[in-house]
């Protein structure tokens, strides 16, 4: 593969925001689409130029779940129920199953409302066309989304620096400590798909695709409202450059996702704060970080004996932080700083829970990207012994996340 400063470039597609898409490498003549192509024979070509990531990306969860069934087997522990109806996967099947509830209650961690219905109407509307429970539907909808949240990341990391970053950054995404999740009855695998394609869609000039995608985003989960502001904030700011209807219109129309499904819990609950009153039955009110860094005090400072997984959780967050600077400082195309940034500031800044907060960052991909670009510069040797430490670390992270961790990963 030519070096990067060898690399053809092309100017950016007619529409794109600009100044905000770098040039992009040029794919190989024989997985470009022929002029006229049909949309049909343009996906199968972007597929096959994505191909050796979404294995790469299957060779890593495969290796995780090997890992979670030898430790499983040895404890004498199934691997269905964790992976299909654990946590959050059995609030989403209850969903699915009875629907929302009518009323706010005053117990805490027991109100629906929390959750956001996508993932939950998809799994009752898939799993009448298909056999097996609502709970394998669950699971396999999750799988699915995993490798379209894969070729988006691919697609991206791609776009932005070529072929070989998009497969790196797909493996970092595949190898995060919480990568396990992926393959669980959970919403992030389809959240990352959501927002993967969205922001591939703003870099490459297709506003209502991208506008559709972040809004999608914002009915699967809270920090949808983070692509929804990365679509946003990039569409009104190429309108300095000329008015652009369609650009005005993906403003309007991204956050229409997360505004809806918040206006629909207060109709619900009969007070315009209901999504929010919800919120803090959760536990999760905002306090600016307070808690947070609580919390970074007490695993780092105070506390003898962490909990090795709440130590796995404080590096993930010091790491993020640490990796947005590098992001910002490397000029990442806006799209992706918006997002990442929000995405933090919303987990960071949140009172709620702290163990979840890792899962909660795994749709962060773009802030892998400045690893991405070391690796893909560092010898072979070199890249070798980091991708095989990240892989098996991540292998016994999910693991251990699974099968000791006693709560919610």
């Amino acid at each position: 593969m030519p070096s990067t400063a060898s690399r053809p470039t092309s100017a950016p597609p007619r529409n794109a925001p600009s100044g905000l898409v770098p040039k992009t490498p040029t794919p190989p003549k024989t997985l470009r689409p022929a002029r006229g192509a049909t949309p049909a024979a343009r996906v199968r070509a972007h597929l096959r130029r994505a191909a050796p990531a979404l294995l790469a990306y299957a060779a890593v969860r495969v290796t995780g779940l090997l890992a979670l069934a030898v430790w499983a087997h040895r404890r004498h522990h199934g691997v269905w129920p964790i992976l299909a109806t654990h946590w959050d996967a059995d609030w989403y099947l209850g969903i699915a199953d009875h629907g929302y509830t009518h009323h706010l209650g005053t117990t805490y961690d027991a109100n629906n409302l929390a959750f956001f219905p996508l993932y939950p109407v998809l799994v009752k509307a898939v799993a009448v066309l298909t056999p097996g429970t609502r709970a394998t539907t669950g699971w396999a909808i999750a799988v699915a989304c995993s490798f379209l949240a894969a070729w988006g990341i691919h697609s991206v990391g791609s776009h932005l620096h070529g072929r070989r970053v998009g497969v790196l950054l797909t493996v970092l995404w595949a190898a995060l400590p919480v990568g396990l999740v992926e393959w669980m009855g959970y919403t992030e695998s389809l959240f990352t798909a959501f927002a993967a394609w969205s922001l591939y869609a703003v870099l490459t000039g297709r506003w209502l695709w991208a506008a559709s995608l972040a809004a999608l985003s914002g009915l699967t989960r809270p920090t949808g409202i983070a692509v929804a502001a990365a679509v946003t904030v990039t569409a009104l700011l190429s309108l300095r450059n000329g008015f652009s209807v369609r650009a005005l219109a993906a403003a309007a129309l991204a956050p229409a996702g997360w505004l809806a499904y918040v206006g629909w819990v207060g109709l619900r609950l009969g007070r315009w704060d209901g999504y929010f009153a919800v919120q803090r039955l959760w536990h999760n009110e905002w306090d600016g970080g307070v808690e947070t860094v609580r919390r970074l005090r007490e695993v780092l400072g105070a506390d003898s004996t962490p909990e090795l997984f709440l130590v796995m959780v404080t590096v993930t967050l010091l790491a993020s932080m640490a990796l947005y600077v590098v992001s910002v400082w490397d000029r990442q195309p806006l799209p992706l700083l918006v997002f990442t940034g929000v995405l933090l500031l919303i987990v960071l800044g949140s009172g709620g829970v702290y163990f979840p907060r890792a899962r909660f960052l795994l749709p962060g991909f773009p802030l892998l990207l400045p690893a991405a670009l070391h690796l893909a510069r560092a010898s072979p040797r070199f890249r070798a012994v980091c991708l095989t430490a990240a892989v098996l670390g991540s292998a016994y992270c999910g693991a251990y996340m699974a099968l000791v961790w006693p709560s919610a990963p």
